[in-house]
């Protein structure tokens, strides 16, 4: 009788052997180019990761722009841009069509290019030589030229905060037309070149006049402009309720080194802001931005992180309500302690990729009061949440277990151990998967797929990626839908694939239905 362990019978599809290695070493599946594409788009940050540098995504990402259609790479930026709410890659998914395909790069650009920080991201990536050219060039020229022209003044206002290259560098390479006196003082002023004051917009007069003499009234700009002069505790309150949400949440402890929250009404007045749903809605604030934050507050008043806890719970409470036996799997190894955005000198985030994985797994609870939260490494690991907890401390309890290999058939494996029902199984990880693989065939996650399709065949499984990486641990199919990132666009996906099932709409499928 031939070895039986070996040879035995099997139900259901026949999977799939793995094809590629991940950076951790264990076997997995390589992504197609367009569903790599897109995971890099709305997850990298170009910035250093556990397991790759910041070159090495940059290597990564224009060799799969290189493999898609151009038309694909300009939906990819659009929505990294306007869903994922991505700076640095739609700026260079956009920048890599400027040599490729001229026509599709100019339709694209207004739709990527929304504000002033873009458009200095996009021709800094287009003179750094990393797509293929070190200088602007006639159609990208024109493309930012009228960019400057269509702004506003505020635009153009907000656009000259930051450096590298600057606003004044950006006009200089491209020389607009001013199209009135105003306008031509205002470029001036932009670039240090002598103007006439009185020609300048109304906000810039005054605030040359505010620089002479810093006793009268603040002119409505950017809290930036003033940090260099010396102010009074009073007038930085004053900066902090002018500030945008995302200014005011991301310049806290700014306004706290110049004496705002000493003062108990200041300390109400910006917790009301940072509480304020409509502002939330509009900031289209990451819930992970607001747990960053919420980290960062422990010199703050009290009120300012029950009002962030308070933000949260407005951020998420538009996540859709899923139905059935819901179970989140949330890897908690040591890879996913790494920032979430990546290593940046001088700017690496306090997030982790485990806080982010937390806090998907809180907000589907916090919706879904019934759903089970299996944290794990190479094992699950043991933690009972309640769903009556905030979502920030749901999310701190799980991230206090981060550390150990990774299995991310664990969770897996644990369900069919029990014979548990699962109708929705969402698994939350970085995929480098190693302790659990085999020198041949599927994958062990796979493996374990298949034995809980089999005793639940309308099963769903949801893997959600939260760092750019080009292979996975499972396949994507009808019942496996594969999706990237950390915006509130992750959890509209996975309800409406929870709903339709096989007929949803795949997210590469809803990336390539994007118009321009």
């Amino acid at each position: 009788m031939a070895n039986t362990t070996l040879f035995a019978s099997t139900r259901g599809t026949l999977l799939p052997a793995a094809t590629t290695f991940n950076e951790a070493g264990g076997r997995a599946y390589a992504r197609k180019p367009q569903a790599a594409l897109a995971l890099y788009a709305a997850t990298g940050c170009l910035n250093g990761t556990y397991y790759a540098n910041a070159e090495q995504q940059l290597a990564t990402v224009l060799k799969l722009c290189a493999e898609v259609e151009p038309r694909f790479v300009a939906q990819t930026a659009i929505y990294a841009r306007q869903c994922a709410h991505m700076k640095d890659m739609p700026a260079l998914l956009l920048a890599s069509l400027s040599l490729r395909d001229r026509e599709v790069f100019a339709a694209a650009f207004p739709r990527v290019v929304d504000n002033g920080r873009l458009l200095r991201n996009v021709v800094q990536i287009l003179r750094s030589g990393c797509v293929g050219r070190k200088s602007l060039g006639s159609l990208p020229k024109r493309l930012v030229r009228e960019w400057l022209q269509r702004a506003s003044v505020d635009q153009l206002v907000n656009a000259a905060i930051g450096n590298d290259p600057s606003l004044a560098d950006v006009i200089r390479m491209v020389h607009p037309k001013p199209v009135d006196a105003e306008r031509e003082a205002l470029y001036a002023w932009v670039i240090g070149k002598p103007y006439d004051e009185a020609k300048l917009p109304e906000i810039l007069r005054a605030y040359e006049a505010f620089k002479r003499d810093a006793q009268g009234e603040l002119p409505a700009l950017p809290f930036q402009y003033f940090t260099s002069l010396p102010l009074s505790a009073a007038q930085w309150t004053v900066l902090a309720r002018r500030a945008s949400w995302q200014s005011l949440r991301m310049n806290l402890n700014t306004f706290a080194r110049n004496g705002v929250f000493e003062d108990a009404k200041a300390v109400a007045m910006i917790a009301e802001r940072l509480r304020h749903p409509e502002s939330i809605r509009r900031a289209r604030v990451f819930p992970y931005q607001l747990l960053t934050a919420f980290q960062a507050t422990s010199k703050l008043p009290n009120a300012i992180g029950a009002a962030l806890q308070d933000a949260m719970e407005i951020a998420t409470r538009n996540v859709p309500k899923l139905e059935g036996d819901v179970v989140v799997a949330v890897d908690v190894s040591g890879s996913m302690a790494s920032p979430v955005t990546g290593h940046r000198k001088g700017a690496t985030t306090t997030t982790r990729c485990v806080d982010v994985a937390a806090l998907i797994a809180a907000c589907i609870q916090r919706t879904h009061p019934d759903a089970r939260v299996l944290p794990f490494d190479t094992e699950v690991r043991a933690l009972r949440l309640n769903p009556r907890d905030s979502v920030m401390t749901q999310a701190r309890q799980l991230a206090t277990l981060c550390g150990g290999g990774t299995s991310v058939s664990a969770p897996l494996a644990a369900l069919n151990r029990e014979k548990a029902k699962v109708d929705l199984l969402v698994l939350v990880s970085d995929n480098e998967s190693w302790r659990d693989t085999r020198s041949g065939g599927a994958t062990e996650t796979m493996r374990q797929w298949e034995q809980i399709k089999i005793r639940c065949p309308q099963a769903k499984l949801v893997c959600i990626d939260l760092q750019p990486v080009a292979n996975s641990q499972t396949v994507e199919r009808s019942d496996v839908l594969h999706v990237g990132g950390f915006s509130d666009a992750v959890f509209d996906l996975i309800a409406n694939f929870a709903a339709e099932g096989s007929g949803a709409k795949r997210w590469v499928e809803k990336i390539a239905s994007i118009e321009f």
